[in-house]
């Protein structure tokens, strides 16, 4: 696996590693002073239900920039369309009209509505985490695919649709799967952020969380694209 394809693919998660030390270090919380645009618009419902999301957040406009700035011969129109495609969309749909946007608006009417037609809680948890993948998915892929360059394989037009077909269901899962345990982060411990700073207990347990949310995503983003990279060559 090249170098390259791995800086690219774990890019994401370490800024949304270092957002989490930078939020222990700085002691950031509700009460940290911000233009009251920027508090209405982020404190909140979701912010204190789901407040890992912000990481995901992190996460996604990262991907997109990491790619359209990787090495390689896309034009450097498509790449900066990329990049402004995907971030407008990650920003628009995670943060409007406030933070959680149709993201996870989406998610939990849909997980909300099952629930109340007596869908069992768990499957009920799946099918919104699904849902929020898909809206979080959609907008940093569309950035991805326009910013990046496509492979030229040695094969056929049908196999080449089988593969990218693959590859977007296993990214699919593994962004479905990150969704759903970071959803889970109040279940399994988090204390109060964002009401109150994160003590180190609390960051010790989101950085694990992100860890092992994400790396699925990592890995299979660093598989594909140093396949790519191969069969290019």
């Amino acid at each position: 696996m090249s170098t390259s394809a791995i800086l690219v693919a774990a890019a994401p998660l370490a800024a949304a590693l270092a957002a989490l030390i930078a939020a222990f270090i700085t002691g950031f919380d509700q009460s940290t002073h911000v233009p009251a645009e920027v508090g209405t618009r982020f404190y909140g419902f979701f912010l204190d239900h789901y407040p890992l999301f912000a990481f995901a957040i992190v996460y996604a406009l990262v991907r997109v920039v990491a790619v359209a700035i990787a090495p390689g011969p896309s034009a450097t129109l498509r790449r900066a369309v990329g990049a402004l495609v995907g971030l407008g969309l990650v920003l628009a749909l995670s943060l409007h009209p406030t933070f959680g946007g149709l993201v996870l608006r989406g998610g939990f009417m849909t997980g909300g509505m099952a629930f109340l037609n007596q869908v069992p809680m768990t499957a009920a948890y799946g099918l919104g985490a699904a849902v929020a993948a898909s809206a979080l998915g959609s907008a940093m892929g569309l950035g991805v695919v326009i910013a990046g360059q496509p492979a030229r394989e040695r094969s056929s037009r049908m196999r080449r649709f089988g593969r990218s077909l693959g590859s977007l269901f296993f990214r699919f899962l593994a962004l479905w799967y990150a969704l759903a345990v970071l959803g889970f982060a109040r279940t399994i411990g988090l204390g109060p952020w964002p009401r109150r700073p994160l003590d180190t207990a609390d960051t010790v347990l989101v950085a694990a969380c992100l860890v092992v949310a994400f790396l699925p995503h990592v890995l299979i983003s660093a598989l594909r694209a140093d396949r790519s990279a191969t069969a290019a060559g």
